[in-house]
């Protein structure tokens, strides 16, 4: 496939192949950052549209045997009131698509005001509480912190990776694509990555980039995985061009290997009055004032509700590099136990270094549902913060027979969370409290924060 070449749709039959345009009536917004309309009763999840509105649509996935259709939307012939200019002209849909290819990945809501976007939010929350755990209820979608308060949701991440383009320019995917579309701006990185302006730099020989700049103003990592056969020169000339305050390392994202090249191969964070040491790739909140809301509002539903006392014994499961573990160590005392469990050996060894000297925290590495198998006990109260995936109902059954009398459920994705969620409620468990925060602005993500507490 070239460059911006978009595959066509198979056809509906040897006679009639689908058309590649169409035009449609934007209906209710899906999970995963699409938005529902019909095509002669096909069902088309289409991006970059606001319900309402009528829009010209470009086929991106479509074939006779699919159960629906996906699309972008490349005209809008009724705008609604809710559309913005797009703050990033490489993630418009119908200025990348007039110069013959899909927008840039990451910023599929760019186009709507934020306090849209967070009523959008609100009600994918709602559908999903209701269809998957029985539960009705409306959550205000909250801004993360003061920087989005005042309507930009610009320059939050902390994080940002990177693809590189054949001809060696800084780049990223499109949506569901493995086409790679150049760029020379971030704008919801913040400044100090756009600062490193890697999109000048000639990258012939790597392939991902991945960056992290910490929102303290430490010292910045680039991480390099290269080609296999990437010419050591080409590297040195990188390395070159990059200041000499950043840190670079080569990592392998297939093994999690990272080999310092200058600098440090870590960052420093900081958060709830605590430095963290995060390795390479190891899991962070990206948003610069993520960490902060959820260690608050985790530590406000355990401690208002009276489940975080001193000398309690609580855990801390995908625990990270230990976010939530230092909090709960100060709030349980040295006459408390915090047990912290991550599956990922660096990450953990990371939580390990951050909690050194604290004698009533024990870190172990593994996977949650076996550390709970072979080492069961009892616990006052939880914190889990599972990936993308949820917990799952293996481990729901788990967390419920150690007894706690609360659980602090933080979850990036209310599919996984909802579904979770019904299988507490199945147990006997209901939900104590729950917000949401906007830590992904100008995307359809969000993050809940749940308090789960025994029915009776």
């Amino acid at each position: 496939m070239t460059h911006h070449q978009l595959s066509r749709p198979r056809p509906h039959s040897s006679a009639d192949e689908a058309p590649r345009e169409l035009v449609l009536d934007v209906g209710p917004v899906a999970h995963g950052g699409h938005f529902v309309a019909r095509h002669e009763g096909r069902v088309i999840f289409v991006r970059h549209g606001i319900p309402g509105e009528k829009v010209r649509v470009r086929l991106t996935d479509a074939g006779d045997d699919s159960r629906f259709w996906r699309a972008d939307v490349v005209e809008v012939l009724e705008a609604s009131a809710d559309r913005r200019p797009h703050f990033w002209q490489q993630a418009d849909s119908p200025a990348a698509w007039r110069k013959g290819g899909p927008p840039v990945g990451g910023a599929e809501f760019g186009h709507i005001s934020l306090q849209r976007q967070r009523q959008l939010k609100s009600e994918v929350l709602a559908e999903q509480l209701k269809r998957l755990a029985g539960v009705e209820l409306a959550v205000e979608v909250e801004p993360a912190g003061p920087g989005d308060r005042d309507g930009g949701g610009l320059a939050w991440r902390t994080r940002a990776g990177f693809a590189v383009t054949p001809e060696g320019r800084l780049g990223m995917h499109a949506h569901r694509s493995d086409v790679v579309v150049p760029v020379r701006e971030m704008p919801l990185a913040v400044p100090a990555i756009n600062e490193l302006k890697l999109w000048d730099i000639d990258l012939h020989g790597i392939v991902r980039i991945e960056v992290a700049a910490p929102a303290n103003g430490s010292r910045p990592l680039v991480l390099l995985a290269l080609e296999e056969d990437a010419d050591p020169k080409r590297l040195g000339k990188v390395l070159a061009r990059l200041p000499h305050e950043v840190s670079v390392a080569r990592f392998d994202p297939a093994k999690g290997d990272v080999l310092q090249l200058r600098g440090r191969t870590w960052v420093q964070e900081s958060a709830a009055g605590h430095e963290y040491r995060v390795t390479g790739e190891g899991f962070w909140q990206i948003h610069k004032d993520a960490p902060d809301t959820l260690v608050g509002a985790v530590s406000a539903f355990l401690h208002d509700g009276g489940y975080l006392l001193p000398g309690s014994t609580v855990a801390d499961l995908y625990a990270g590099a230990g976010l939530f573990t230092a909090p709960l160590a100060d709030a349980v005392g040295v006459t408390g136990s915090v047990l912290s469990v991550e599956g990922s050996p660096g990450t953990s060894r990371d939580a390990r270094k951050n909690l050194h000297g604290e004698g009533h925290v024990e870190i172990v590495q593994g996977r949650v549902e076996r550390v709970l198998r072979n080492r069961p006990r009892r616990f006052d109260s939880l914190v889990i913060d599972p990936p993308r995936a949820g917990a799952g109902k293996a481990v729901v059954k788990q967390l419920m027979d150690s007894g706690p009398r609360a659980i602090a459920y933080v979850s990036c994705d209310p599919a996984s969370f909802a579904r979770d969620l019904g299988y507490f409620r199945a147990g006997g468990w209901k939900l104590g409290g729950l917000r949401a925060f906007d830590l992904y602005p100008h995307t359809h993500h969000l993050e809940t924060v749940a308090l789960l507490v025994p029915d009776a």
